[in-house]
């Protein structure tokens, strides 16, 4: 059994059992690929996949068996390849990040900034997405961190540390009937279509939520993953937009009347993830603390040593989280 073997083993299963596009990810052949596969199964036993002819059509449970070690053991050989950097030279490297588009346009740019002033031979890359795409990205391997709010449920694998708080804000054009009002009601809300944020697909979205409880029924005109595509629609009197509150800038949104909306609906909480017994480099823990001020080395290290969910959250019980990215990029702050 050899390193390269479990390498494309879990290149295939996490590129949808697709041979050809593994090797390409992994600049090889396909019949490379496809005899060590064959050479792999051979050596254990027993067949890792269920076949069509050629086609392989699906993972078998021991198969899925040696997936799950296999992803460990190269975790590992990835973590001996940190510490090996780590020790000749901690301000070189790469970190790979998946977010949300807000998070990524008014939240991490300025924190960006001056990460690649402190650091500038770490390559950084950036990912956007859907709470579900950056899940998917993380169990696979291709972020360092996840940056996301909520959904806490789709990331079993990662370690999850809660940055800031945030809220929802109303905007509406200025000619909208809602923007001479000084408290919105959830009632009056429901009168009107709403432009918000793509639901997730996984579990019970909050805002559809609050209107359910209210027994309101909630008339969504459009949705989107970006909060700017948001705002345009807004713009064009498509409805009433309901997003993040570091979402609207002062100047650049100086057109749409912001309403407040802290009464309407419950805070929530930013978290940034990696994977439980990664081997987290120096300018790792710098990239967090810079994200999240309390987020020092001594806290991530007690967060990554507990054993359960009630020991994480006992960390951060006397942590007073900012009600808004204290590094947001808003040109008010």
């Amino acid at each position: 059994m050899k390193l390269h073997q479990l390498r494309y083993l879990t290149a295939v299963v996490q590129n949808g059992l697709n041979i050809t596009t593994a090797a390409g990810k992994l600049h090889t052949s396909q019949p490379g690929v496809s005899k060590q596969l064959k050479l792999l199964e051979d050596e254990l036993g027993f067949p890792l996949f269920e076949r069509d002819g050629r086609n392989l059509v699906s993972v078998t449970p021991a198969g899925q068996q040696v997936v799950d070690k296999a992803i460990k053991i190269l975790e590992e050989v990835q973590n001996i390849r940190r510490l090996s950097s780590d020790l000749k030279d901690d301000r070189s490297g790469s970190l790979a990040i998946a977010t949300t588009h807000t998070q990524a346009r008014y939240v991490l740019p300025l924190i960006v900034q001056r990460f690649r002033t402190t650091y500038p031979d770490v390559d950084l890359h950036l990912h956007q997405g859907t709470s579900e795409q950056i899940a998917e990205l993380a169990k696979n391997d291709r972020a360092d961190f996840a940056i996301a709010t909520g959904a806490q449920e789709m990331f079993p694998g990662l370690v999850l540390l809660p940055c800031y708080r945030w809220r929802r804000q109303i905007v509406v054009p200025r000619n909208h009937p809602l923007a001479q009002e000084r408290l919105v009601s959830l009632k009056t809300l429901a009168k009107h279509p709403i432009v918000t944020y793509t639901f997730s697909f996984s579990g019970r979205s909050s805002l559809p939520a609050a209107f359910e409880s209210a027994g309101l029924k909630l008339n969504v005109a459009l949705t989107a993953s970006d909060a700017d595509v948001i705002k345009t629609y807004v713009r064009l009197g498509l409805g009433v937009g309901i997003v993040a509150g570091m979402a609207v800038d002062p100047i650049e949104d100086s057109d749409l009347v912001v309403l407040d909306a802290a009464h309407l609906f419950t805070s929530h909480i930013t978290w940034i993830g990696f994977r439980r017994g990664r081997l987290l480099r120096g300018y790792m823990y710098e990239f967090m603390k810079g994200f999240a001020p309390h987020l020092t080395r001594r806290l991530v290290d007690l967060a990554i040593r507990a054993k359960t969910p009630a020991e994480l959250e006992a960390l951060f019980q006397d942590v007073s989280l900012p009600e808004v990215p204290l590094t947001a990029t808003s040109k008010s702050r």
